[in-house]
């Protein structure tokens, strides 16, 4: 099988959690979650001859995604964009209650991007303090503190959004 070919299966098994995490870290943005996980598998794909070999090309790809998310602050062009009170983004799917979905990731894009990617990582992911650490590529000790934060604030956030609002900025 060709280095192309071992790609493109490694993407068919998982773009989808890729795109999933990307769009708990923006908060449900699915435009910023497909440029997020576009410019994490183009850096996987430079670097796929030497993931390959090892069996780590999942927590790689992890890795790169969570540093294009919290990098992308950098980026010029994002910086300049303007909100609109039109949305143009799809609705999204329809869960159990839906209301609740939209609080939750409204609570979300509030926290810091190294809290957000925290919570989504340990809570929606369901990933070990260790591995986090791994990812994030700091201390166990940093994520516990960044995650503990981050839920102090979504309890400060989903608990009163209107009273809490400025406190958390």
């Amino acid at each position: 099988m060709s280095r192309d070919d071992e790609y493109a299966e490694y993407l068919r098994g998982h773009y989808g959690r890729m795109l999933r995490t990307a769009r708990l870290l923006t908060g449900g943005d699915v435009h910023w979650a497909e440029d997020l996980v576009q410019t994490a598998c183009t850096k996987l794909y430079v670097h796929w001859g030497k993931v390959r070999q090892g069996d780590g090309a999942a927590s790689y790809a992890d890795r790169i995604l969570i540093n294009v998310f919290i990098d992308e602050r950098r980026r010029f062009w994002r910086r300049r964009e303007t909100s609109t009170a039109e949305l143009m983004d799809a609705e999204p799917v329809s869960g159990p209650d839906h209301a609740d979905r939209l609080t939750v990731l409204d609570a979300l894009t509030r926290l810091p991007r190294r809290q957000r990617a925290a919570v989504v990582l340990r809570y929606f992911r369901d990933l070990d303090v260790a591995t986090v650490a791994l990812l994030m590529e700091c201390s166990e000790g940093t994520v516990k503190s960044q995650t503990s934060r981050a839920l102090d604030k979504l309890r400060d956030l989903i608990d009163d959004p209107l009273n809490n609002l400025e406190r958390v900025r």
